[in-house]
């Protein structure tokens, strides 16, 4: 089926608007596993530093589910595409402040007290960013082809997050005392230019027949957050259960990944993020297709399939890194990110969002999400890090990874399947 000049751009939108968001969300983890902790906290133990920085990350965190509250509230009430212009540019110029700081060495304790204010800036504004380009894309689908459609958004993020690990390759190459004194700002500045362009593109799409269908006919729901708990406990639940792994999983596996290797193992940063980007190449590829599979077998086999993936792929996983070997390592972060990871986060767009009725899809949507967020992506990168000094290896993290995965299998398979669900207003709102 041909696309029409319309919806292409929307396609665009979607997906080079959570690209270039994404860029900036993922270019501050990547900084925390390579030189925030010699930077901002140079006083304590190397791993210690390091599990401070990945606590900061998780920081940024705990503002994403008030931010889908505040802008999943606003996206119900003033529409999607004025939300989503407010968001880019929150996380845009957070990101590039966060190029500007001062580190430890030039401003003392105030130095990581900014980084850690910044990065609460960068979660308000991604509380509510990835939802918004969901819906964007899903509110103007055919029926058949809304997994598709979702799909663009989780692309643009792993095209950000590809985006984020290119340009940390490009300047990790250049001497270790100049990576640390200007290289590591370089990625963040950068993100002024990208966050410009984002915006000429999403100022020129259409707002969503979807929700304009909603305002004509319906009033204005008064308080959608409340609303979406009180009428969608049962979807509510299933998102905050199907975001353990995906959002969980997500995090860990890069960030842990590029942090142990690098720091526990000493091996060089270049060959590593190359090790990744390759995953996240492949992840460009099979998100779409996973996502295509759950229009015609439905989302939660795709979903649930993914997640028990990642169950049984744990123990090896971490077995392959061990080896240092660099092929074997790329190998294991393609089938962790290239099917894990993308199984789970393809057909979810569409999936988060055909479980909320139309007045209350944005609040729902983004505050689920982002609450789950706060219960899974924050803490892995650091408790996975705490994990290995607890246990002196790698087993604690492996049954970790097991857990969120067999939790998030256990939520889908309570969950509703909604591919074939009607998400007009005339059927969803009463």
């Amino acid at each position: 089926m041909a696309l029409d000049s319309k919806l292409r751009r929307v396609l665009l939108a979607s997906a080079v608007g959570s690209a270039l968001e994404w860029y900036d969300f993922f270019i501050y983890g990547t900084a925390a596993a390579l030189v925030f902790g010699d930077l901002f906290f140079p006083k304590v133990e190397p791993t210690t530093g390091t599990l401070l920085s990945f606590a900061t990350f998780g920081v940024g965190f705990f503002a994403r589910p008030i931010g889908g509250m505040v802008f999943g509230h606003l996206g119900d009430k003033i529409g999607r595409k004025r939300v989503l212009v407010i968001t880019l540019l929150l996380v845009g110029v957070g990101t590039f402040l966060i190029g500007v700081l001062p580190t430890y060495a030039q401003a003392g304790v105030a130095a990581p007290i900014l980084l850690v204010i910044l990065r609460l800036v960068q979660g308000f504004g991604a509380g509510a960013e990835y939802g918004g380009a969901v819906l964007l894309a899903v509110e103007h689908a055919p029926p058949d082809r809304r997994g598709y459609f979702g799909s663009w958004a989780p692309i643009g993020v792993t095209a950000g997050l590809l985006l984020a690990n290119a340009v940390f390759w490009i300047f990790s190459a250049l001497p270790q005392d100049q990576f640390l004194s200007w290289g590591w700002r370089i990625p963040f500045l950068l993100s002024i230019l990208l966050i410009a362009v984002g915006l000429y593109i999403r100022t020129r799409v259409t707002e969503t027949p979807v929700f304009q269908e909603a305002i004509a006919k319906y009033k204005p729901v008064r308080s959608p957050v409340i609303d979406a708990v009180r009428k969608h406990p049962r979807e509510f639940l299933v998102v905050l259960g199907a975001r353990l792994a995906e959002n969980g999983l997500g995090f860990l596996f890069p960030l842990f990944t590029l942090s142990y290797l690098t720091k526990n193992l000493h091996m060089p940063r270049g060959p590593v993020l190359v090790c990744m980007m390759l995953g996240y190449a492949v992840s460009m590829f099979t998100i779409p297709w996973f996502s295509a599979l759950s229009d015609r077998i439905g989302r939660r086999p795709v979903y649930m399939g993914a997640a028990i993936f990642c169950a049984l792929f744990a123990f090896p996983y971490f077995w392959m890194i061990s080896t240092q070997n660099l092929a074997v390592i790329a190998i294991a972060f393609v089938l962790a990110v290239g099917v894990g990871i993308a199984g789970m986060f393809g057909p979810q767009a569409a999936y988060f969002a055909e479980l909320f009725s139309t007045r209350l899809r944005y609040s729902g949507f983004a505050f689920a999400r982002e609450l789950g967020s706060l219960l899974a992506g924050g803490p892995a990168p650091a408790l996975s890090a705490a994990l290995v000094i607890w246990t002196g290896g790698l087993t604690g993290v492996a049954l970790y990874v097991m857990v969120l995965a067999l939790l998030t299998a256990l939520a889908l398979y309570f969950g509703p399947e909604t591919y074939k669900t009607d998400i007009t207003v005339e059927q969803l709102n009463t």
